[in-house]
């Protein structure tokens, strides 16, 4: 494919935002401005636009123009930077940009389009993390991005390939909406057969009877209790407080509440804590014991998973909530599956106490919690029945995540082969895209 081979300062204008700092903060010029984090990889996040003092002369300099390109200078995440998007003045008025993104501004014999689609490319190709440098936050500098090559066909062939890249791609993004459509309907058919097999009749039939008016009226063999009557809560350490450690102590690996999620514990971050022997005793878990967090999203609140053991000597700090079932009465996997259950989440949400975006419960709405209470047989049984319906929901899912990994894949080899003129897209059907369906 024809195009000459140019440095990108020869095509674009690139320029660095304004730096934000306190004295901008306030004054008689105040208008909106983007941040990195209002950039994402193909599109602009415009849910939380701020905005600080530009004086007239500098909303010259920084204000953006429709078919600008913004790309973010630096991130935390090698992943995150470079990512870009097109502004095409979605706000009404003048809007500028800050210093955590770089502006690119097509030049004469530039195609907007096709210089998004460059930096899209760059970005998936890993072209921007190739020249990023920082220890914990990650910069471009204007300086490299202006140096990187850029294979820039005459205008007529650049709008053919953007013409070619807006199609194809919104054919993949249609896919792999379909995909996620299918993920949360899986997602939530998970979420009602848990609910139906360990209370039957929840979902449709309702007593609407105070103070559960969820519950249905429950089989005779499944009796409600009260959790404290049949579970021991064990509180956590207090990681920050003061403690002697000048005598008998031990070094431990201990759980964050960032290490409880819906579902499984996550162990690829684990801290360790040093603290007197007798503390450590106190705050030890057990396979079997049932963790659960103190705060946390409001729909996720109350959900608990159970620990197996998986590190020796683990600890847990205090707001994560260890249950020890009493093993006569109660199994760990049907507490951890009833809190998952609509029951589980009507209970956490009516009696969680919620803030802006989260929300926080404690022991004693715990133990509080009302369960239908089986015999241990009966519990085992229901465990088996589920964890064989969630296994296969979980297979379905995987299939449906790796379809769209392999989706995701394709739409950037699409993109990355038309700009750097691998493939004629005059020629190029879409036969492998369709065979994804």
């Amino acid at each position: 494919m024809s195009g000459a081979i140019k440095t990108l300062r020869s095509a674009a204008e690139v320029a660095l935002g304004r730096q934000r700092s306190p004295q901008h903060a306030e004054g008689p010029h105040m208008v909106r401005y983007l941040r990195a984090a209002n950039v994402k990889d193909g599109n602009l996040d415009l849910s939380d636009v701020q905005s600080m003092n530009f004086t007239p002369a500098e909303q010259r300099t920084f204000s953006l123009r429709p078919g600008d390109v913004l790309v973010t200078e630096g991130s935390g995440s090698l992943k995150a930077v470079g990512a870009s998007a097109v502004w095409q003045g979605e706000l009404e008025g003048v809007v500028c940009f800050q210093n955590t993104l770089l502006r690119l501004r097509p030049r004469h014999g530039t195609e907007g389009r096709f210089l998004e689609w460059w930096a899209r490319s760059s970005f998936g190709a890993g072209v921007f993390a190739s020249i990023a440098s920082g220890a914990n936050i990650y910069h471009l500098s204007a300086e490299r991005v202006r140096a990187l090559q850029i294979r820039l066909p005459i205008l007529e062939e650049q709008r053919r390939i953007s013409d070619f890249l807006d199609s194809e791609t919104a054919h993949v993004d249609r896919l792999l909406k379909a995909r996620q459509s299918q993920l949360n309907l899986l997602e939530e058919r998970a979420y009602s057969e848990i609910s139906e097999a360990l209370v039957p009749g929840i979902l449709e039939k309702p007593l609407g009877q105070w103070p559960w008016t969820w519950l249905p009226d429950l089989p005779q063999d499944r009796p409600l209790a009260r959790l404290g009557y049949v579970c021991r809560l064990q509180n956590g350490l207090t990681v920050d407080g003061a403690r002697d450690v000048t005598h008998d102590v031990v070094t431990r690996p201990y759980l964050r509440v960032a290490n409880v999620q819906a579902g499984r514990v996550a162990l690829e971050t684990v801290s360790e804590i040093t603290v007197p022997r007798q503390m450590a005793d106190r705050s030890t878990l057990r396979p079997g014991d049932v963790l659960m967090t103190e705060g946390g999203d409001l729909d996720k609140l109350g959900r608990g998973t159970v620990w197996h053991g998986e590190l020796p000597h683990c600890l847990h700090q205090n707001h994560v909530f260890a249950l020890r079932p009493d093993p006569q009465e109660l199994d760990g996997e049907y507490l951890a599956f009833m809190t998952q259950t609509l029951h589980g989440r009507c209970y956490f949400e009516s009696t969680g106490t919620r803030t802006t975006n989260l929300a926080s419960t404690n022991s004693s709405k715990i133990l509080s919690f009302p369960i239908p209470l089986p015999t241990l047989e009966i519990q085992r049984s229901l465990v088996r029945k589920v964890q064989e319906r969630i296994d296969a929901i979980q297979r379905a899912k995987a299939a449906l995540v790796t379809q769209a990994d392999l989706l995701a894949e394709r739409r950037q080899a699409l993109i990355t082969a038309a700009v750097t003129g691998q493939i004629d897209v005059t020629t190029t059907s879409r036969t492998t895209v369709r065979s994804s369906h």
